[in-house]
C-alpha cells in the first residue's frame, strides 16, 4: 500500500509499505478517506523529530519512519472478532489516542494524559496518510449521513479547539479573544460562537491568514501590529477587557496580548503549542487575578458530541478547509505550502486513498 512516511526533519516520503492488517480481536481495518495535515505534523517536518519516536515507544514499540496522519475519516473494511460497534462499510472519524488504560489518568477518564500516551499517525504502526490503517475499536466514532467524510477529517482539530474553550468555559454573552488564525484558532472562534459568545475577536498579524479568517465571517479579525486590537477590545467591552482569551498562536506576543487585554478575574487558555519557552508578565497575572489554563489535546470521549454539533450545523468546521490534495502531492502542495510564511492555505486535507 502507499503511505506518507516521516523519516526526519524535512524528509517525508510517499512510498510502498507493507499492507496494514488485523492482528488483534479488537482491531479495525480502515481505508482513510481524508486526512488533515496538523500543526504537530508541520513541527515534525520543520524541526523534528519531536513527538515521533526515535527509540521504541513504551506503549506501541514503534520508531521512525512513521506513517503520518492523525486527523482523519475512514471507511471500515474489516473488523476483528471482538468488535461490536462498527462493521464493514461504516463511515467513521478516528480518535487517534492510544492509551494504556491502567495508569491513574486513564482510570480517572483522562486518557489524553495517559503516562504512556501514543497517537495513531505520530507514534503508532499506522496513520491516516495511507491507503489502509488499523486502529482499535475504541478509536472509531460513527459518522451520520449529515456529516461528510471531509467534515469527519476535521473532527480531531475541532475537538482540540472545543476542549481549549471548555477548559475555562464560555458564559452566554462573553467577549472572547482568539490569538492566531491558524486552523485551531479559526475552529476555536467557531466553537466560542457556538458556545454562546456574543463577540469573538481574532488577532492575526499575517495578512494572508487574516484575510482567510475574515472571509469565513466568524468574528472580528484584527492585525495586532497596527494598534487596532486594543481599541476594538475597549469598544466591545466598555474598556473592561475580554472575558476569555484563547491563545492559539504558540507565540509570546500572542500570550502577552491575552494577559493585557483580558478583564480582571478573566481566564486565559493556552491552546497553541510553544516550541520554545514563552515570556509571561506574572505580575499582571497576579494583579488582575487571572486564571491561566493549559490545554492538551481533547477528552478522548468527545468525538460523538463534536460530531453531533457538526451534524446540526452549529459547528461549521468545513469552512476551515481550503484545499484537498492527492497523497502523492503531500509534500509540495501540503507541507511545503503550509510552512511557507507567505502561503495562502489554512487547512489542507489529503485524499488519503488516492
Amino acid at each position: 500500500m502507499r503511505a506518507a512516511r516521516y523519516y526526519g526533519k524535512g524528509d517525508i516520503r510517499v512510498e510502498d509499505v507493507t499492507e496494514a492488517q488485523i492482528r488483534e480481536p479488537d482491531d479495525v481495518l480502515i481505508a482513510p478517506s481524508y486526512c488533515g495535515i496538523c500543526g504537530t505534523d508541520l513541527h515534525e517536518y520543520a524541526v523534528g523529530p519531536i513527538v515521533t519516536p526515535t527509540t521504541p515507544h513504551p506503549l506501541t514499540g514503534v520508531t521512525n519512519p512513521q506513517i503520518l496522519g492523525h486527523e482523519f475519516s475512514a471507511r471500515v473494511i474489516e473488523v476483528g472478532p471482538a468488535v461490536r460497534d462498527v462493521r464493514p462499510g461504516d463511515r467513521v472519524a478516528i480518535m487517534p489516542a492510544i492509551v494504556c488504560g491502567r495508569c491513574r489518568y486513564c482510570r480517572r477518564g483522562q486518557g489524553h494524559l495517559c503516562v504512556q500516551f501514543a497517537c495513531t499517525g505520530l507514534s503508532a504502526e499506522t496513520g491516516g496518510m495511507a491507503e489502509l490503517a488499523v486502529v482499535k475499536e475504541y478509536q472509531v466514532a460513527m459518522l451520520p449521513d449529515e456529516v461528510s467524510d471531509l467534515e469527519g477529517a476535521v473532527v480531531e482539530p475541532a475537538a482540540v479547539a472545543a476542549y481549549g474553550v471548555e477548559r475555562a468555559g464560555v458564559t452566554g454573552g462573553d467577549v472572547v479573544l482568539v490569538t492566531g488564525a491558524g486552523p485551531i484558532g479559526v475552529l476555536t472562534a467557531m466553537y466560542a460562537g457556538a458556545a454562546g459568545a456574543s463577540s469573538v475577536i481574532i488577532s492575526e498579524p499575517n495578512e494572508n491568514r487574516a484575510a482567510l479568517a475574515a472571509r469565513l465571517d466568524i468574528g472580528h479579525v484584527v492585525d495586532p501590529t497596527k494598534g487596532e486590537l486594543a481599541d476594538l477590545v475597549g469598544e466591545l467591552t466598555h474598556g473592561d477587557g475580554v472575558d476569555l482569551a484563547v491563545e492559539c498562536s504558540g507565540s509570546s506576543p500572542g500570550l502577552a496580548s491575552c494577559v493585557t487585554l483580558t478583564r480582571k478575574r478573566a481566564a486565559i487558555v493556552q491552546t497553541g503549542l510553544h516550541t520554545r519557552p514563552a515570556t509571561l508578565d506574572a505580575m499582571a497575572l497576579a494583579e488582575k487575578d487571572l486564571t491561566l489554563y493549559g490545554s492538551w489535546c481533547w477528552n478522548t470521549t468527545d468525538w460523538p458530541r463534536i460530531i453531533r454539533l457538526i451534524a446540526t450545523g452549529q459547528y461549521p468546521v468545513a469552512k476551515a478547509v481550503t484545499t484537498e490534495i492527492a497523497l502523492d502531492d503531500v509534500v509540495p502542495r501540503g507541507f511545503d505550502a503550509l510552512i511557507d510564511p507567505h502561503g495562502n492555505e489554512l487547512k489542507v486535507l489529503v485524499r488519503a486513498g488516492s
